[in-house]
């Protein structure tokens, strides 16, 4: 596999608008995301950004960055796009889609997303971390994931992904991580298809693919990041990356 990181941003989120430049620790999140991505280690990183001040900080910083059409109606749209000036030769067969607001994450994530690749049967991989509460369960604002891992194993077919706490019954919940890697053909061929019925009922794109037949894959992780959706979000990140003082002699 030749993966290649790709991060969608744009400015406007409607819970926390401008969050991609919101600072961390001193660094536009967008920054850290970079970082994250280069720490992993599996391939180059640039961002799609939706609007030229992204680009502009991203460059000023010295990653690479392509500015997309800010009309695309998603951020694997948007990667879509971007794929095709920073790589129109098509070297990289793997792309992994970087959710731009989860700065807390653990580079190791971007290292496993990608291992479900290695069965040629499965088109898409994600990740998922355990359900710790009835709370979390409960909560429509995290998506979870219907699959089983039998013991000894990590890596488990995703059957649905819901804002519901399935599957019902007693066992392990999945919390899912919106971070994807997939294969260049399935994504070319998942941009290409229409909204289905269930990723509109439920809100959730990844629907799309199950409905089409292609077949997405999980990762289990013990702990998985937070995205930064709110002020509430952004001021528990600072507290997580706020360097840590140099102690007094």
């Amino acid at each position: 596999m030749n993966p290649i990181v790709v991060i969608p941003a744009r400015m406007a989120s409607t819970r926390l608008p401008g969050k991609p430049l919101a600072d961390i620790a001193g660094r536009a999140m967008i920054l850290h995301m970079l970082d994250r991505g280069a720490e992993a280690g599996i391939g180059p990183v640039a961002v799609a950004c939706g609007d030229p001040e992204i680009a502009a900080a991203v460059r000023a910083a010295g990653g690479r960055a392509v500015l997309t059409d800010p009309a695309l109606p998603s951020g694997s749209d948007r990667v879509q796009a971007a794929l095709a000036e920073l790589d129109p030769e098509g070297r990289h067969d793997v792309v992994v889609n970087l959710q731009g607001d989860f700065p807390t994450l653990d580079p190791e994530g971007l290292r496993l997303v990608v291992t479900p690749l290695a069965d040629p049967r499965v088109d898409i991989g994600t990740l998922v971390v355990p359900i710790r509460d009835e709370a979390e369960a409960n909560t429509s604002s995290f998506v979870k994931a219907a699959c089983a891992f039998r013991p000894g194993e990590t890596i488990a077919p995703a059957l649905y992904f819901s804002r519901q706490p399935i599957p019902w019954g007693d066992g392990p919940r999945w919390h899912h991580v919106g971070i994807y890697a997939y294969r260049r053909a399935a994504l070319e061929r998942f941009v290409s298809l229409p909204p289905s019925p269930l990723e509109q009922r439920e809100s959730l794109e990844q629907l799309r693919a199950l409905e089409d037949g292609m077949r997405i894959a999980c990762v289990r992780m013990e702990h998985g990041p937070f995205g930064v959706d709110t002020p509430e979000d952004l001021d528990r990140a600072r507290a997580i990356l706020a360097p840590v003082p140099l102690a007094r002699r």
